[in-house]
């Protein structure tokens, strides 16, 4: 009986050390798991219609750490650049203009899954359609239309490596995915 026993009481202390270890990085402050940084902006129509501190509070609440922020004004040069990948869509010189029309508050995000996260946070590139299927969204509390839609978020981890370095680059620091220690 006692040997029964002993050998019941080793093996629960076994399986209570797998489990432990098993247990340990699920409650580290990262998991382990990897993190990613987006770029997050809010254009115009969110600066000028006093969003900036709710969209603040909003990434916050939502498990993101706003690692750097700046506002900065684009010329139209700026806004071409940036906006490239669509310089041959009809709406271009409309997108060009609005961009240029006031100040951006630029933001580089980070958490697990930040690029999808932020995109789902932002709800669908039309404002109108954002406060139909997608209401408690940041297009559908602020946004106007498919333009006028208050926020930009990166769609890739290529888009949020370029669009960081765009507003960021004399940091020289490397983005997108990386472990925390």
């Amino acid at each position: 009986m006692k040997i029964r026993l002993v050998l019941l009481g080793s093996r629960f202390l076994f399986f209570f050390v797998l489990v432990s270890i098993a247990f340990s990085g699920i409650f580290a402050s990262n998991g382990g798991m990897e993190t990613e940084k987006t770029l997050a902006m809010i254009k115009p129509d969110g600066l000028r219609g006093n969003y900036t501190d709710r969209i603040r509070r909003a990434i916050v609440e939502s498990g993101f750490r706003i690692l750097k922020e700046r506002v900065v004004e684009l010329d139209e040069d700026r806004a071409s650049r940036f906006y490239a990948e669509h310089s041959s869509k009809s709406f271009f010189p409309t997108l060009v203009k609005y961009m240029t029309s006031g100040p951006v508050c630029v933001m580089v995000l980070e958490k697990q899954n930040a690029i999808a996260d932020w995109r789902a946070m932002i709800g669908p590139t039309d404002a109108t359609k954002a406060k139909a299927t997608h209401p408690n969204s940041i297009r559908a509390m602020c946004g106007l239309d498919s333009e006028k839609n208050c926020v930009h978020g990166s769609d890739s981890l290529q888009s949020a490596q370029r669009e960081i370095s765009f507003f960021f680059e004399e940091t020289g620091e490397i983005v997108g995915k990386h472990d925390e220690l």
